[in-house]
């Protein structure tokens, strides 16, 4: 885990008296609130989680093509509540032959759980995985760096997702870029199969019945390769085909939801819809639960 704030520092030899030494010490932060700075929204439940909309409201901003340069532009959604500091940041890229519409169920519904949501477009919908995933860098570095939500986002909490190719570059992102806290490939597709250098917090989602990326050569083979000591989900859904993650689907939801919880914000509250994780509905679920601290 990333630690939100530094371990208060031993100032007593620091300072002239005792006396001081305790005044300054008020005024550093409790260590717990290294575990609670970033939670974001009300308590969660299982139904809250699942939820369509959840508890922030949300506004929409379309990128166009001709304005960005490394991926094809997108829409991107914000909380709108002003009140509660920055948010942590999601990219997310479809798979082949696919545009930003074949997920747009999908980044307003996280979004309005307490994040900044860029669901964006490919270059062209033939990209690879590997270009896949530096379109998904690119998009996390325009909208941090030039976008108009960039000051509602707080850069060093950031995540990338994306279905089929777009799960592929999901994993090669999070190879290239191990500052990002969370990844989330959805029916995940590429011809490398190994990760074993991917240290980002990474929750695998793939479909039993899968036959354009069956599990057993794809998504199955990924989160084997990462390595057994980081903290890694994998999460096959009963009877789902490759398509699962392109209509509006409860687990696919929740799952990414409370693992973007965890590990982008932070959010221990969430732990528990991890560990264990969602039974119905569910063919497969492994995860290294609990998860590192």
């Amino acid at each position: 885990m990333h630690a939100a704030i530094k371990r208060p520092r031993n100032i007593a030899a620091a300072v002239a008296g005792l006396a001081l030494a305790a005044a300054a010490v008020t005024l550093v932060p409790d260590a717990d609130a290294a575990t609670t700075s970033f939670r974001r929204g009300p308590d969660p439940s299982a139904a809250s989680i699942r939820a369509a909309n959840g508890p922030f409201a949300i506004s929409r901003t379309t990128v166009a093509r001709s304005a960005v340069s490394g991926f094809g532009g997108g829409d991107i959604y914000v909380p709108t509540d002003t009140s509660a500091g920055t948010f942590g940041a999601v990219a997310i890229a479809p798979g082949f032959t696919a545009t930003r519409s074949s997920l747009a169920w999908l980044a307003p519904r996280i979004a309005s759980q307490g994040f900044v949501v860029f669901n964006i477009d490919t270059l062209t919908t033939s990209d690879q995985p590997a270009t896949r995933g530096r379109e998904l860098l690119a998009a996390l570095d325009f909208l941090t760096g030039s976008s108009s939500a960039r000051s509602r986002i707080d850069k060093s909490r950031l995540a990338v997702m994306g279905h089929s190719m777009g799960g592929g570059g999901t994993l090669e992102a999070a190879r290239s870029r191990p500052s990002l806290r969370a990844a989330v490939p959805l029916t995940p597709w590429d011809l490398t199969k190994s990760f074993a250098g991917v240290t980002v917090p990474t929750m695998i989602i793939g479909g039993q019945s899968d036959t354009v990326a069956p599990v057993r050569q794809h998504a199955k083979p990924f989160f084997a390769s990462l390595p057994s000591g980081a903290d890694k989900g994998y999460l096959e859904l009963a009877g789902a085909s490759h398509f699962a993650p392109n209509v509006p689907n409860t687990t696919i939801a929740s799952t990414s939801v409370a693992w973007l919880k965890r590990f982008v914000d932070d959010d221990t509250r969430y732990e528990q819809f991890l560990c264990p994780g969602p039974s119905s509905g569910v063919s497969d679920y492994r995860t290294n639960c609990p998860h590192q601290g």
